[in-house]
């Protein structure tokens, strides 16, 4: 293409929601959101002994910016940083410079201190006495026990890594104890041009092998005092956030190793806790984010996000002293994110108009007054101002590249910050999304969509690549603009076509959880139904239909391929997890139980028992990372290994040291790989 998609990142709200930052030539500036005046540098990166910024945020008040710079990659979102404080217009001052792996810093709300965890333990800072140093844990140590910070099967699942949080005055700090000394340690080795390779050890709990034990601590910063809050009798379990209400309460959250009874508690000055919410299910939970629960400014009413009460994922008020107040949406469609909580309304994305879109939705608190903000059919994405004051938007669809605009709360244009002009005059020309449902051979009506080439022809017949993921809750058939490796095998003559099975998100809570307990069946099942399907349309090439995948994907694609007899000539695995018994424990024993409990669930539909099953006909690439850490080059092998004692002929495509994303090396080269493959065998 002549030009590339642009974007608007980096842009954060201030606490009066009239203005938002961003880093401009280094320095971070604050705007206006009304006019996009810049109104003053907050931290100017040209002045005489300035750091560079890396990324930063504010104090509670927003008179302190804490800088991190020189950042190096842990694990999918953690890393180690220098940390620097600055008074807004002022120079910036390291902190702790003798402490070396720092990580997950930030100011207390009263601006007194700086917390961080640094070598598994948890320290703050003391503002006022010139940075001093204060060591609040002394037992931190690496693959045995980790302070204020989270493990790696929480951070890769449950999507945090700071597990401390301050009290709202400053005076405690809570913080999770992570024992992973009986947590099975994973090694792999480094191949990085040595003469002897390294291996790379870390902890990593497989489906039914030992978790981390967790605890949770508030150490009161004036006395010093440590007190343990009461989590309950069962130590297998999880614990996958916590924080402090607005009127400084201290709430976290449980779940059970099943993840299928999920609970609020509060804790009090002396460790007690009780429940204030409680969902259950025959199935699982959800898994829960930042914005399952939002407390309200009250500190007493919070909002829930629930799929279990009526079987879509639906927003409830609840209140700390009386309970349930009200469902706040309703209907046979899905809230896929809660947005922005005022004192007044909710504002959320859902599904409303289609599964297939987003649209922007606000409700008062009370349950009325329902209104729908944007109004194209499309994706939307939003990030809000504080309060709710501006939004900006964020909105693509399959005939439409994004656009970028702002906007104020009731929708009103206020100005279009990315109009992407060059990249819609050099995409004209491309062939659209085209959107169909089928119904398979066993009555379920599924959703998706094919790209064809611009000349498509109907007397003609076209090989047809398939491409999904398909893994539990996801979504592929969206309305929405994309472009993949897979768009340049339609201007190569090959029509693109991608099915969402069942198990797959947005469909209501039934739809999604009929894989419970036996993932890669019912999914295998949907893409094999959509090959035979799409083999009964006159231009498809009935002899030529293949099948592409990636991590679950790769999954699907190497089931499909294994499962199907001749009816692939070719599949495309990436990073693929080849047995749900090499993954980690909190992704597989949600949708597939305990394999101790449910053995049949997880070998029954391994492809590495399916190797005899790949057809001479059928050439199949598998490509990983030997560096991935999320899905185990062990999966390959032992995919490898059985493919290779049954007989079977297949090309195999590794990456050194890449990880799950084909990164640092990989990522281009991996998808010049598949293009070519494709072409060749195809």
């Amino acid at each position: 293409l002549s030009a590339k998609q642009r974007s608007v990142y980096g842009l954060r709200s201030t606490a009066d929601g009239e203005h938002y930052t961003a880093m401009v030539g280094g320095s971070v500036c604050r705007f206006a959101y009304a006019t996009g005046a810049q109104t003053d540098v907050i931290y100017d990166a040209k002045a005489e002994g300035a750091v560079r910024v890396g990324d930063y945020e504010f104090s509670q008040d927003e008179s302190l910016l804490l800088i991190s710079s020189n950042h190096s990659p842990i694990y999918r979102h953690s890393f180690t940083a220098d940390y620097y404080v600055a008074k807004v217009g002022g120079r910036a001052e390291e902190l702790a410079p003798e402490i070396e792996g720092k990580r997950d810093a930030v100011i207390s709300p009263d601006n007194r201190w700086v917390g961080f965890v640094a070598e598994n333990d948890l320290y703050i800072a003391d503002m006022q006495n010139g940075g001093a140093v204060r060591r609040l844990t002394t037992d931190g140590k690496r693959n045995h026990i980790i302070n204020g910070a989270t493990d790696w099967v929480y951070e890769e699942e449950f999507a945090f890594t700071q597990a401390f949080a301050f009290s709202p005055d400053g005076a405690k700090v809570a913080y999770l104890r992570f024992d992973e000394s009986e947590v099975e340690e994973f090694e792999m080795m480094r191949y990085d041009a040595q003469l002897y390779n390294r291996p790379y050890k870390f902890k990593y709990p497989k489906a039914g092998e030992r978790n981390s034990a967790v605890e949770l601590y508030v150490y009161d910063i004036a006395t010093g005092a440590r007190t343990k809050v009461d989590v309950g009798s069962e130590s297998d379990q999880y614990i996958p956030r916590i924080g402090w209400t607005p009127r400084g309460e201290l709430y976290f959250f449980r779940e059970n190793r099943l993840q299928n009874h999920f609970e609020v508690l509060l804790a009090s000055a002396d460790g007690a806790s009780r429940v204030i919410y409680d969902e259950r299910s025959p199935r699982y939970v959800e898994r829960v984010d930042d914005r399952t629960v939002t407390f309200l400014a009250d500190g007493d009413r919070f909002v829930v996000r629930n799929e279990t009460e009526s079987g879509y994922m639906h927003l409830y008020l609840y209140s700390v002293s009386r309970g349930r107040l009200r469902a706040l949406t309703e209907g046979a469609w899905e809230v896929t994110e809660v947005v922005e909580v005022t004192d007044e309304r909710v504002y959320y994305l859902s599904t409303e108009t289609s599964p297939l879109r987003r649209n922007l939705y606000s409700v008062k608190l009370n349950g009325r007054d329902k209104r729908r903000i944007t109004e194209r059919d499309g994706m939307y994405r939003i990030a809000p101002s504080r309060g709710m004051r501006y939004y900006i938007s964020y909105f693509s669809s399959a005939d439409d590249p994004q656009t970028v605009t702002l906007h104020r709360a009731d929708g009103e244009l206020v100005r279009v910050l990315e109009d992407n002009a060059d990249y819609v005059k050099a995409t004209i020309d491309l062939p659209r999304k085209e959107f169909f449902t089928f119904t398979t051979e066993r009555g379920d009506r599924l959703n998706g969509y094919m790209v064809r080439p611009s000349d498509f022809d109907k007397t003609k017949k076209y090989p047809v690549l398939m491409t999904q993921y398909s893994g539990p809750g996801s979504q592929s058939v969206a309305d929405s603009w994309a472009l993949g490796w897979e768009d340049a095998m339609v201007q190569n003559g090959y029509v693109v076509v991608c099915v969402d099975g069942r198990g797959t998100g947005f469909r209501g809570e039934e739809f999604k959880k009929l894989t419970y307990g036996q993932l890669g069946r019912l999914e295998v099942e949907d893409q094999i139904s959509a090959a035979r399907y799409l083999q009964t349309l006159a231009w498809v090439d009935a002899e030529r239909i293949g099948i592409y995948g990636w991590s679950y994907g790769g999954f699907m694609a190497l089931g499909a391929a294994l499962r199907g007899g001749d009816l692939f000539k070719m599949a495309i695995a990436v990073a693929p997890v080849t047995s749900w018994r090499y993954y980690d424990s909190v992704y597989t024993e949600v949708y597939n139980g305990l394999p101790q409990q449910n053995a049949a669930g997880y070998d029954d539909n391994s492809p590495i028992n399916f190797a005899e099953g790949l057809s001479p006909r059928t050439s199949l690439l598998i490509i990983h990372g030997t560096g991935d850490d999320n899905v185990h080059f062990q999966n390959t092998v032992e995919m490898v290994r059985a493919l290779n004692r049954a007989g079977k002929q297949f090309d195999l495509a590794i990456y050194p040291d890449d990880n799950h994303s084909m990164v640092p090396a990989g990522r281009i080269h991996v998808r010049e790989r598949m293009v070519r493959y494709t072409l060749e065998n195809l």
